[in-house]
Parts: structure tokens; C-alpha cells; sequence
């Protein structure tokens, strides 16, 4: 067994000259100021100490979270985005089907820079939510006292990944960016040093070039390659579902602070506000019917939607009359609770080819972190859009490593702590979502009866739903 001390340079190395020779390798990691090579045999590997790969929201995020930390100064942080850099001179005109719902936690990893940038473009922040059952007339209402704050924000993911690339922009001395850089190939370094072997991640791009890192963050989506190549465990299964996203033209001009989703047998349908007269459509359904929206004319689909979101054609005189009965039992022992229901505006047209869909589905990585690895986003889960939380779950994952890699940089076995700590919040908020989901895919009486309790039950109970947002707004 050989030791790995000839090898190890530590996270907090950087900035001071030194060398380290392998003994068994003939490898060598040299740092003069803060430029530092990996010599091995006649060739030179910049080294990093971090290297983000995946430029989307949460890698963007991730590399500016990074660059902005003062007790990171000093350390060499690359971002690795395949596309092109995200440049926005002026917000379009016309709305981005795909949105995120941003919760305050979320805005406050952004609010550093880059969520100034998003309120000098757009965002449209809502007060109230409101769920209800297509097959009875239970709700449930989420807001905050009196209206007063923002349960969260919609924002198109364009320009929250324009705003977060604006804000590189003024980071440059303290993170690198490589744009149009596709990587091809992970070699990892081995945990007992053998000939040959390299102390760090190498990362080699398809024009040839090579890196080393000594800590690779995989933000490369739900395929992704470092998860992959890293040969950790993924648990996922397809809905059998897609969601249909459009733009929606309201009937009128309205406050439109509410988000709204109601749950067909079919799937969830999600009107979420951009303005005042447009919001976002987010409709899960079957791949059939998702592809049969597609292909209806304007007029048709706007009548579906309004359809989805008024008809009461799945109600049954049993659900609804056990339904009476016990929210009328519920308001006697709490009659002030509740709240009152309110009706969706109507929808008038589409934004022009904003019509598009993708499959749904719930993946989760065994394992968050290995030997200088780390995932974040998508890359360790993925979650179905019903409850908006899939950006918030990687801005989670941004703000835990950041603060991990900000107190105990010095001892990389401690990205362990990392992996506890996400995985205790997002596995089960993905349990919920994937039981809200499978609960409300039947109009089977009995189980429509009982669902329609538990909704009740919880929209009488302020404390619960107080819980309940403050766990979705992290």
C-alpha cells in the first residue's frame, strides 16, 4: 500500500511555491503564484482547484457562488459550459416557455449581483398559491400573512442564466470560463497511488486539451457524464408523462400574484404569472394526449386549458357529498380556519411557437460525492415539476457546498457532510412530490374521498402549511 503523502497538495495550497514529486510516477505538481501545472512526463495540465463541469442555472450559480466567497480568494475555479456564453443586451419582447419558480432562499444565494440583474430585466414574484382537485372541491391555499411578502418568483431560466453570466463577467480575476468546451473523457485519480497514476481529477476536452482539478462539480443535468463516468448508482423511473409548456394570454388585464395548479386524473395543470396579462402554462399529461396539444389550432388549445382548469365533468355526487360533510364537521370545530376559494382568470390566446414538450420523470444518485467528486442539480436529482421545486433543490445544493468548501476546505473527506445534509432536505421533498404525484393519478372514489379529506384537513391547519412553506421556501 503506498502512501499518499508525496503526492498530496492541500485545497488551501494554492498561491505559494511549491513542488510535489511522486515517487512511484515521476509526476509533478508545481505552483508558482497562482499558476500551477502537473507535470507528467513531457506534459503540462493546468490545475485547478475546482472545476465546475456544466454551465446551466446551478453550475453558473455554483462558479459564481465560488468566485464570490472571500475566504476562497485566491483559489483557481474553472467553469466548463459546452454552448455558447448566454449574452442578453436587451430582455425579448415575447416570454420563455421554460420558468423556474425561484423561493426566497433561492433569491438570497442570487441576491449578490446576480438577482439584481434579474429585477433590472423581469421577474413576476406571487403572494398566494392555490391547489385544487378536478375530481372534488377540496383546496388548498398557501400565502403569507396578509399578502405582504413573496411565497417566490417566476423567472425564465434565459434570464436567470444571462443574469448569473453578467455576473462572471465581474469575476473573472477570481473564476475562469470556458465556453464551447466539450469534455470527452474523466480519469479519476486512484485512492492507492500505483505507477502512471495521477493525484488528481483529469479532465480532457474534445479539442484536446487536458486539465487537472482537485475537486470536479458535476452540473451537467440529469445525464449526466461525470455522474456516469464516475460509475455512481442512479435510481430513476419515467412518468409515462410529458409536460406541455406554452405562454398563455389572459383574458383581461389582472393583479395576477397567484400561482395556480389543479390536479386532473390525467396529471397537474400549472398557470403561474409572468405580468399582468401573461402567464406560464406547465401541463403534465400523457405523451398521447401531451402530443395531441401540440397539434390542436389556437382556438382549440385555449379551450382545453380553460376547459382543465373550470370543468367540474370528473365530479361524482359521492365524493362531493362526503366532501360537505366534512368540511362542514371541520368548520365547526375550527371555524376560522380555511380560506376562501378563488377562480383562475380565463385565458384569451398563446404566445406565437411557444408551444413545445418534454418527458417527465424522478431520478436520484445513490451517492452525492466520491474521491473529488461532488454532484449538484440535476446531476444527483431530478424532480417532476408539480411542485416547482427543481431549481431550488440545486441553488440548495449551491449554497451547502459553497459553505462546506468556505469552513473546511482544508480536508476534502468532509464533502461527506455535504451529501448528509442534501440528501435529509431533498429526499424528502422528492418523496413528496413523487406520492402528491401517484395520489392524485386516479379518480377512484375511495381514494378521491380520502385525498380530499387530507386537503381539507391541511388548509384548516395554519401551522402545518406555515411548515410546510417554510421547508419549500430553503
Amino acid at each position: 500500500m503506498h502512501s499518499l503523502t508525496k503526492t498530496a497538495l492541500s485545497f488551501n495550497g494554492i498561491g505559494r511555491r511549491c513542488v510535489a514529486l511522486n515517487r512511484f510516477s515521476e509526476t509533478r505538481i508545481i505552483c508558482r503564484g497562482l499558476t500551477c501545472t502537473a507535470e507528467h512526463g513531457e506534459h503540462e495540465h493546468e490545475l485547478y482547484d475546482v472545476i465546475i463541469s456544466g454551465g446551466g442555472m446551478v453550475g453558473t450559480a455554483m462558479a459564481c457562488s465560488l468566485g464570490l466567497d472571500p475566504n476562497l480568494e485566491g483559489k483557481k475555479i474553472l467553469l466548463l459550459e459546452a454552448g455558447n456564453k448566454k449574452v442578453m443586451d436587451k430582455v425579448p419582447d415575447a416570454y420563455s416557455t421554460r420558468v423556474s419558480s425561484i423561493s426566497p432562499g433561492s433569491a438570497t444565494l442570487l441576491s449578490v449581483g446576480a438577482w439584481d440583474h434579474i429585477m433590472n430585466m423581469r421577474c413576476k414574484p406571487y403572494q398566494k398559491m392555490q391547489v385544487w382537485d378536478a375530481c372534488s372541491d377540496a383546496l388548498i391555499t398557501f400565502d403569507k400573512e396578509n399578502l405582504q411578502d413573496e411565497m417566490a418568483y417566476i423567472v425564465e431560466n434565459n434570464i436567470i442564466v444571462a443574469a448569473l453570466t453578467k455576473q462572471l463577467e465581474n469575476l473573472s480575476d477570481q473564476v475562469r470560463v470556458q465556453y464551447k468546451s466539450k469534455v470527452v473523457k474523466y480519469t479519476w485519480p486512484k485512492s492507492h497511488q500505483v505507477a502512471d497514476a495521477i493525484p488528481w481529477v483529469q479532465v480532457t476536452l474534445a479539442n484536446g486539451q487536458i486539465l487537472q482539478t482537485k475537486l470536479l462539480i458535476g452540473a451537467d443535468g440529469p445525464n449526466s457524464m461525470v455522474r456516469r463516468e464516475a460509475g455512481i448508482p442512479t435510481v430513476t423511473w419515467n412518468y409515462d408523462q410529458s409536460a406541455v409548456v406554452a405562454v398563455l394570454h389572459l383574458s383581461e388585464p389582472t393583479e395576477n400574484n397567484v400561482a395556480w395548479q389543479r390536479f386532473l386524473p390525467t396529471g397537474p395543470i400549472a398557470m403561474l404569472p409572468l405580468s399582468d396579462t401573461e402567464s406560464s402554462l406547465v401541463w403534465s399529461t400523457s405523451h398521447r394526449h401531451a402530443e395531441e396539444l401540440l397539434q390542436l389550432d389556437e382556438e382549440s388549445f385555449v379551450d382545453s386549458i380553460n376547459t382543465a382548469f373550470w370543468s367540474n365533468e370528473n365530479h361524482s355526487e359521492l365524493v362531493e357529498t362526503a366532501g360537505s360533510l366534512f368540511r362542514t364537521a371541520l368548520s365547526v370545530l375550527m371555524p376560522s380556519a380555511g380560506s376562501a376559494r378563488q377562480l383562475p382568470p380565463s385565458v384569451a390566446g398563446i404566445g406565437p411557437k411557444s408551444r413545445i414538450m418534454f418527458p417527465l420523470g424522478m431520478g436520484h444518485a445513490s451517492e452525492y460525492i466520491r474521491h473529488r467528486v461532488a454532484l449538484i442539480g440535476d446531476a444527483a436529482h431530478r424532480v417532476h415539476p408539480l411542485a416547482g421545486q427543481g431549481a431550488n433543490l440545486g441553488f440548495g445544493d449551491v449554497a451547502c457546498l459553497t459553505q462546506l468548501l468556505n469552513t473546511k476546505h482544508r480536508a476534502m473527506q468532509h464533502l461527506l457532510e455535504y451529501e448528509t445534509e442534501r440528501q435529509r432536505h431533498n429526499l424528502p421533498m422528492m418523496a413528496a412530490i413523487d406520492l402528491m404525484k401517484r395520489l392524485y393519478s386516479t379518480n377512484a372514489a375511495p381514494m378521491v374521498v380520502l385525498r380530499t379529506f387530507g386537503l381539507q384537513a391541511t388548509n384548516t391547519l395554519p401551522a402545518m402549511k406555515a411548515q410546510i412553506m417554510a421547508f419549500a421556501s430553503k
